[in-house]
């Protein structure tokens, strides 16, 4: 028997609440507590702190709004996301 695969907008609107991990596009990485999304996948995130590659705080906002069509991936486990260093 296959798991059940949950719908990506039904996990986000089960984690709100809860601390998540967003990388954009452009590379920048947040870590904040999802408050709110949307069909777009608009997110409003409190608590955010945009991360390094290593997650060390580079700076803390507050409240922010991402685009949803700025986002590379979400992860609703922030604990289980590995950085891997890029070989030369």
């Amino acid at each position: 028997m296959r798991p059940r695969v949950e719908l990506p907008l039904k996990v986000l609107e089960k984690n709100i609440g809860n601390v998540i991990f967003v990388k954009l596009k452009d590379g920048t990485e947040y870590i904040g507590k999802l408050e709110s999304s949307d069909l777009s996948m608009n997110l409003i995130l409190s608590d955010a702190k945009q991360v390094s590659d290593t997650k060390e705080v580079l700076k803390n906002y507050g409240t922010i709004l991402i685009r949803g069509s700025n986002i590379l991936y979400i992860s609703v486990e922030p604990d289980k996301v590995t950085f891997y260093e890029q070989e030369s």
